[in-house]
């Protein structure tokens, strides 16, 4: 049974065997976890992720982690939030399901994830950790990954997160 936990933290400093880069659809950096990723992993993540092309909304791609602590990182985009009519939370649990499956394609059995698309792109905090918990419960055991964590920016997403990790209905 895999394990699920919500964790205070920078998501850079984690040895796990991939971390989840909350990324736009360029893949070429930006800000909040996305810039602080391409900071610590240094310049061979630019260089690798300009061969991919960008990436779908609701996708992920995955990139060695170079100078990260973890071996992968996974990049998800992540939808903006336009008020829930546009197809944003299936967008989201996209990203949730595709880094699972990625984490099966290249052996990963430690994942962390950020609270994917709350920052800039105003997804509500809480409606996005249920669709992330419910997600990655329904497809954790065919992953192949024994542990996850959800690394959280601050207090608030935090509580969220360890609130709805302790409803078992999700």
């Amino acid at each position: 049974m895999a394990q699920l936990t919500a964790v205070s933290g920078d998501i850079t400093q984690l040895t796990v065997d991939a971390i989840v880069n909350a990324a736009n659809e360029s893949l070429l950096g930006g800000g909040g976890v996305d810039g602080a990723i391409h900071r610590a992993a240094g310049p061979e993540l630019l260089e690798a992720c300009r061969k991919l092309n960008g990436c779908a909304t609701g996708e992920a791609k995955a990139t060695p982690g170079f100078r990260l602590p973890a071996r992968w990182v996974f990049h998800a985009v992540g939808p903006v939030w336009h008020g829930g009519s546009q197809g944003e939370d299936e967008l989201l649990a996209g990203c949730y399901r595709r880094c699972l499956e990625l984490a099966l394609e290249v052996g990963a059995r430690s994942v962390a994830f950020p609270a994917i698309s709350t920052g800039v792109y105003r997804f509500p905090p809480e409606r996005a950790a249920k669709i992330a918990i419910a997600t990655v419960r329904s497809r954790i055991e065919s992953s192949g990954v024994k542990e996850l964590s959800f690394v959280c920016f601050n207090s608030e997403t935090l509580r969220i997160y360890q609130h709805l990790l302790s409803d078992t209905r999700l």
